[in-house]
């Protein structure tokens, strides 16, 4: 099962968008009641038996159930005769709502995530099940808003207005709210398997640094790019302003959307580059492998701000979907001592400081870049985690 997101700038009219915003709101009121109900009915639990809490006390029956993504949809239900603001938005809408708060609390439960937090915003809402015909080239049609334009930045996906089995089927509809505008991103899925790449071709070690930004195997070295500090004067400057402001003012929310531009502006560029830079190294190989390290760990260090500008892990994200994309294999090694060891004769040549850039080997003589002999040295270990996996397959 192929999963595709596609995403396009909308272009609302002025009613259109005064719906977006009511919508968000109740979406943001329905998940804020929501999580204060779960959020008393766990409060009512801690309390000891014999004792009482000298702040304050939820008085809640004993045999009352746990608050759940059903129960609180069966709730929404008698909620929206209550409510008329309730009545706007599309039923399924809110109960996608819930459903993201349901999952808050499942992360919570199985993969150790903070307790849920109450929304100061919301910036999107899901139309989880739409008709076919809903995407047209140029616009597209939203249940109970109607059709809305959106600006064609690339063509949909091949066979998207086939019927249905025939190409790809639209399933999910999200409209995201951005400082920039609205966005709708349309996710289309297509009912075959692809199988993972195969290892072929050329074989493509990267290393990654804050020297260069990446080192491979076959000599290239990439300059880092700093995109944060590029523009950090002026969020500076603007961050200054914004403190002699009142909050809440018409200069500080003007000052606010300024402030989140820039950051936008960062964060597209870096993406932008980084989806480039992918594609420029699936063009010379037909497998890649990286060191797997735990780039949380890298963030504590001394250069934290150098290492969150670069965003390494998005950049291994990016370049595994694009290799899965391209038909490239991708595979990650084990990063130990990749620049204490000769890629031209396998010697440990001890451990180098930060300013020693250059690899020398004393037994044969071989001299490189420092980055490059460790790009050859995890090309190296690829090579043997392939020829170990294909004997594994052989053998099976």
């Amino acid at each position: 099962m192929i999963t595709v997101t596609y995403e396009y700038k909308l272009k609302p009219s002025a009613q259109q968008i005064e719906t977006f915003e009511s919508w968000l709101d109740a979406c943001k009121k329905v998940y804020n009641f929501a999580l204060r109900e779960r959020k008393d009915w766990v409060n009512s639990r801690k309390s000891a038996v014999n004792s009482c809490s000298l702040v304050s006390e939820y008085i809640i029956p004993a045999d009352a159930p746990r608050p759940t993504y059903a129960s609180q949809c069966k709730a929404l239900t008698s909620a929206k005769k209550m409510y008329p603001s309730l009545q706007l938005p599309h039923i399924h809408v809110l109960q996608q709502t819930l459903r993201q708060l349901e999952a808050a609390f499942v992360a919570m439960w199985e993969r150790g995530h903070g307790f849920p937090r109450f929304k100061k915003k919301m910036r999107s809402f899901v139309y989880p099940d739409v008709k076919q015909n809903a995407v047209e080239p140029g616009r597209v049609k939203l249940p109970k808003i109607g059709w809305v334009r959106m600006r064609m930045s690339r063509p949909l996906p091949v066979g998207a207005a086939c019927p249905k089995g025939l190409g790809f089927i639209l399933k999910q509809i999200r409209v995201v709210k951005r400082v920039s505008g609205y966005f709708v991103m349309l996710n289309y899925q297509l009912g075959v398997q692809v199988p993972d790449a195969r290892v072929h071709g050329h074989f493509l070690g990267v290393d990654i640094g804050l020297d260069k930004y990446l080192a491979t195997s076959d000599g290239e070295l990439v300059s880092r790019p700093r995109f944060f500090n590029a523009l950090q004067g002026k969020l500076k400057l603007l961050q200054r302003r914004l403190k002699h402001k009142k909050k809440g003012s018409s200069h500080w929310l003007k000052l606010q959307k300024k402030i989140a531009r820039i950051h936008q502006k960062i964060n597209d560029t870096r993406k932008d580059w980084h989806f480039k830079l992918a594609h420029h190294l699936c063009d010379q190989a037909g497998a890649i492998f990286v060191e797997d390290i735990n780039f949380k760990a890298w963030a504590k260090g001394l250069f934290v701000k150098h290492t969150l500008d670069a965003a390494y892990g998005q950049f291994f994200k990016i370049l595994s979907y694009v290799c899965w994309k391209r038909d490239v294999f991708f595979l990650k090694v084990d990063k130990d001592y990749t620049s204490q060891i000769c890629p031209n004769c396998g010697t440990h040549t001890g451990k180098k400081d930060l300013s020693e850039r250059i690899h020398r080997c004393d037994r044969c003589g071989y001299i490189t870049n420092r980055d490059v002999a460790a790009a050859q040295v995890i090309r190296d270990r690829g090579a043997s985690a392939v020829l170990a996996l294909c004997v594994e397959e052989h053998l099976a």
